[in-house]
């Protein structure tokens, strides 16, 4: 049995959780709170499985209570918000930098055309990261750089023809791909483009949430246009997005892949079909196997390609099906990512 803490201010919305998650079997509501001091007296007491956060309460908001469960009581947890105020979705990714695993939207009323979809993506992510071992956060007063990895160079085996890097990230790929933007230098030469699995209608939201907390010039991918160097396309919702041979994107309402579109693997495959050689591909942390085969794909076709390593993975699974793949040419962690990356761009100038 999944054991879940709510956390809203809003009773019409706990009442609304609570009767969606009341109806499967396998999971039971063991406590409400509506603000943040009584989620983290709860989360300290009962030590549930998994936690829903609202973001905008009284006193301590989501953010702050995020923190502050992580600090003490690590628990898996997910931002439960809504998708019409672009502040508050702001917010929720500063929770996910907090340690929040995902941001979600919350199911609108019961005679919603939306309700049923809603309903179901949030009882899938409470089975998927109920599972979902989380680690204390040291409070950034204690923060270090403890640890830190080796620098890392390019092997000159490494084509130095490079034109695109492509990315696929799903569970814990916001941290991850804020941690490669966040030691990438500003003269970084190449375009990146972006397929994160999530939740409908925070996709801008999390462009602006890494604009934002790295400096680094990000925007949402539109049909037809030309990529340019130093910034990050993001796909956006319900588009599968490739690249072109002429640096194009391009999309398609084709049929889900993995029962996702955007997917991984179209932007992978449009890759190593377009430039081959000329791509580098990187699939981060996430369930799953999106992009694994087409990883493959790219390194087939002369390209260069990264897994993150399991260590600092959320979850090891898209990473981990690349690697039995045997697609990866190198495992590293999101900091030697952003190193290898930046090396490899003086060298394609």
């Amino acid at each position: 049995m999944i054991r879940v803490l709510l956390v809203d201010d809003s009773e019409v919305t706990l009442m609304v959780l609570q009767s969606i998650i009341e109806k499967e079997p396998d999971i039971s509501v063991i406590g409400r709170a509506k603000n943040g001091r009584e989620a983290i007296a709860l989360a300290s007491r009962w030590a549930p499985d998994i936690i829903t956060m609202d973001i905008n309460m009284p006193d301590l908001d989501g953010f702050v209570t995020t923190r502050k469960i992580m600090e003490n009581t690590p628990t898996p947890i997910i931002i439960v918000s809504g998708i019409d105020n672009l502040e508050e979705i702001r917010a929720s990714f500063r929770a996910v930098e907090a340690g929040a695993l995902g941001v979600f939207r919350k199911p609108p009323g019961y005679d919603d055309p939306e309700f049923r979809s809603a309903s179901f993506e949030l009882i899938s992510a409470i089975r998927t990261f109920s599972e979902v071992k989380v680690i204390r956060r040291r409070s950034s007063r204690n923060n270090g750089n403890l640890n830190e990895p080796e620098k890392i160079t390019v092997p000159f085996r490494i084509s130095q023809d490079i034109r695109v890097v492509l990315i696929g990230a799903s569970t814990g790929g916001p941290q991850a791909v804020q941690e490669i933007l966040q030691n990438m230098k500003p003269d970084f030469s190449l375009p990146m483009v972006l397929v994160q699995h999530m939740s409908p209608g925070f996709i801008e939201g999390l462009g602006l949430w890494l604009k934002e907390s790295t400096g680094f010039q990000t925007k949402i991918a539109e049909e037809g246009e030309t990529i340019v160097p130093g910034v990050l396309y993001i796909a956006p919702d319900g588009k599968h997005t490739g690249i072109t041979s002429d640096l194009s994107i391009e999309f398609s309402n084709a049929e889900p892949e993995h029962n996702l579109r955007p997917s991984v693997s179209y932007l992978f495959r449009s890759a190593a079909k377009n430039l081959g050689s000329k791509s580098l591909g990187v699939l981060l942390t996430g369930m799953g196997s999106d992009g694994a085969e087409e990883l493959l794909q790219i390194r087939q076709k002369g390209g260069c390609t990264i897994i993150q390593d399991r260590e600092s993975s959320f979850v090891y699974g898209m990473p981990g099906a690349a690697d039995a793949r045997h697609a990866g040419m190198f495992s590293l962690p999101p900091k030697q990512i952003a190193e290898f990356l930046y090396s490899l761009s003086l060298r394609s100038l």
